[in-house]
This record gives C-alpha cells, structure tokens and sequence, in this order.
C-alpha cells in the first residue's frame, strides 16, 4: 500500500472504531472490528484482501499502484511463427474471448475494445513502443485511457529444445481498487485470469490448429455504453493522446 493509501485507511479504521464504540450494540462492535482491521492495514501496509485473491501491486514514481500480471506458458512452436502471429494485432481476439475487437490505426497505433464487469465495455487506444522481431513486442496505451495499462510479451527458446516460451507481463491501474479486482476474479473476468486463458487459446491453436470459438453461443445483451470510470455515449469519447514514454523494462 502506498503512503496516501495507508493514511487514508487509518483515519476511516479510526473514524469507524470510535462510532462503533460509541454506539455499543452489534452493530457498533461489527464496525469497530472492521475499523480495527482498517487501522491494523494502514499500519502495516499490509492488505488480506489483495493476499487472499494473489493480487499483486507493483509502486510508481508518484506513489501510485497498479496491478501486475505475470503469466507464461511453453508452446511448441518456433519463436519467429508465435511472434508473427501476436504482432498482427487482429488475431487476438481470436484467442482472448474477452477482447471484442482490435483495429490497426497505423502500424505501431490500435484501438481496443474489450469486455468489462457487470455488461458494459472498455475501450482505449494502444502504441506498440518496443519491438524486437521475433522477441518481444511491448505497448501501453495512450492518453486519455482511464484503464492505463502497459505490458510486453517475450518469446525465447524453451529448454531442452521444447519450442517457445511465451511470458506476457502486464501493469494496469484499477478503477476500483483492490476490491474492483478482487470482485472482478470472483468473476473471472480480472486480467490475470484472461491472459492465462488467452496463452492456453494460443497454445491450442498454434500446436493443433484449432480455434476455440463461442460462436452460436448466447452472449446476453449487448452493452450501449463504454465503461471508463462512468458511463458515458461512445460518442463522447475524446480522442486519445500518445503518453510519453516511461523507463521500464517494457522498452528492452
């Protein structure tokens, strides 16, 4: 937890604890015992909720969050065919059901559309800022995007000769902290859970040439709006600007 979190937290444990003590009853002693919890996770810093999901947060410079996904999967396939195929950006959606649709802009810039909880939509733009061909292609997406994200996806030679391994690394700021996450897992609809499923997807399909599909599947209703924090027409959307650079390992 970062500095202002852990304040932020003590002084809404130690409000809640005195209001429970006061009232005396139940529900006065349930509200202090979750004031202590707030007061023991602002002093330590310590979260139970991100352990008990295996949640995991990387600090930033200005003492932001965000969650990391690491994921990694061998795929018995050479590097250059496994990279060839996740550089055209359209074949995602083919192997990350959640990923709705992916539209090449120009050839380093795209816009995303994915599934979000509870029915509804995100989008942003995305800029590939570091490729190696046949190694590594990082992104992070640009300005204006509540759901910043960043990450980078390697490709080198397994050992003992047993094809590729394939390893996606993955940042994103939550929109709704650590218990946005923790429901999104509940859900099966967090980041980590689709990117592993997403390196399955591939593996199947590279290895066996099969494509999951869903197709012919009910899908439920079709979202009208775009999740970015509130809801909002697509139309009103504003246009994505191009974010400078950060000095990650994302860029090597």
């Amino acid at each position: 937890m970062g500095d202002n979190e852990r304040l932020l937290v003590s002084l809404g444990g130690a409000a809640l604890l005195l209001r429970g003590l006061k009232r005396g009853d139940w529900a006065g002693l349930a509200a202090a015992a979750a004031g202590s919890g707030l007061l023991y996770m602002g002093a330590t810093g310590r979260n139970p909720l991100a352990q008990a999901f295996g949640i995991r947060f990387v600090e930033t410079r200005d003492c932001g969050r965000r969650v990391e996904v690491v994921k990694s999967m061998t795929i018995n396939r050479p590097a250059a065919e496994l990279f060839a195929f996740w550089r055209d950006l359209r074949n995602l959606p083919r192997i990350m059901p959640h990923l709705r649709s992916i539209d090449v802009i120009t050839e380093k810039r795209s816009h995303w559309i994915v599934d979000a909880p509870a029915g509804f939509t995100a989008e942003w733009d995305a800029e590939v800022v570091n490729e190696k061909p046949g190694t590594l292609i990082a992104w992070q997406s640009c300005d204006g995007s509540d759901v910043a994200n960043w990450g980078v996806v390697r490709f080198a030679e397994a050992p003992g000769g047993r094809g590729t391994e394939v390893m996606v690394e993955l940042e994103y700021e939550p929109l709704a902290g650590t218990a946005g996450v923790a429901l999104a897992k509940v859900l099966g609809e967090e980041p980590s859970q689709q990117v592993e499923d997403g390196l399955r997807h591939f593996k199947q399909i590279m290895e066996t040439g099969e494509v999951p599909t869903v197709e012919g599947q009910p899908r439920g209703p079709q979202p009208k709006t775009v999740w970015s924090g509130r809801l909002v027409p697509r139309s009103t959307v504003a246009p994505s600007r191009i974010i400078s650079l950060r000095k990650t390992r994302y860029l090597s």
